[in-house]
């Protein structure tokens, strides 16, 4: 199985991420009030297994990308993800009115789709393999056809959460980035992206199952 970067908008998935979003029925989600600081003492060196994550500079970045806990009063029950792709920010609803929000990049304009789904697999600073859309739109991917190993210049960061719709991959991604920079903007090929420290902090709190909600518009 490929660990495929940003490629629910690829033509080699046939559609099926659109056919399977646009059936699905979206969360209602209204505004969210910051009720504790910003994050930036989350984001210091990391020891994770093989590869040290080093500590993230901070003082550059608008605090509203960084991982915080705000109040929350969308439908969706504690334990869902909810991503909301027009505000880049992505929600772990913890209940009782809160959820911890994460800043987040998210796919450039005709690669945006939503819907429902649940995670159907966690990796750990996982391989990434070019699809051969990527290939044809970037043959310098094409280097890594057979796999890219998992580590800090990997694309998919230090973990990546893979989205399933019953048994079926759907092919997007929530995942960690090696370009900090994009958090917050709309720049890749359809799928989410986290800081690394974030993508970390969300990946222990999930569970294969735990449902996803990509909120349209």
């Amino acid at each position: 199985m490929q660990n495929d970067l940003d490629s629910a908008a690829s033509p080699d998935m046939g559609g099926l991420s659109r056919r399977f979003f646009v059936l699905a029925a979206p969360a209602v989600l209204t505004a969210a009030c910051t009720t504790a600081g910003t994050g930036s003492g989350s984001y210091g060196l990391v020891s994770d297994g093989r590869v040290t994550l080093p500590a993230m500079d901070t003082t550059g970045i608008d605090p509203r990308w960084l991982r915080q806990t705000v109040e929350y009063r969308g439908s969706e029950p504690a334990g869902t993800v909810v991503v909301r792709p027009s505000e880049r920010h992505l929600y772990f609803v913890t209940g009782r009115g809160t959820a911890v929000r994460y800043g987040v990049g998210v796919g450039r304009q005709g690669a945006l789709w939503h819907g429902r789904a649940t995670i159907g697999r966690k990796g750990q600073w996982p391989n990434w393999t070019p699809t051969a859309n990527m290939i044809r739109y970037d043959p310098r991917n094409a280097r890594y056809a057979g796999g890219m190993p998992g580590g800090l210049g990997n694309p998919l960061g230090a973990r990546a959460l893979y989205l399933y719709r019953g048994n079926r991959d759907t092919m997007y991604r929530l995942h960690g980035t090696n370009v900090p920079s994009s958090i917050g903007t709309a720049v890749s090929s359809g799928c989410i992206r986290l800081f690394n420290h974030d993508i970390i902090d969300l990946h222990d709190r999930v569970r294969i199952g735990t449902p996803v909600v990509v909120i349209p518009g």
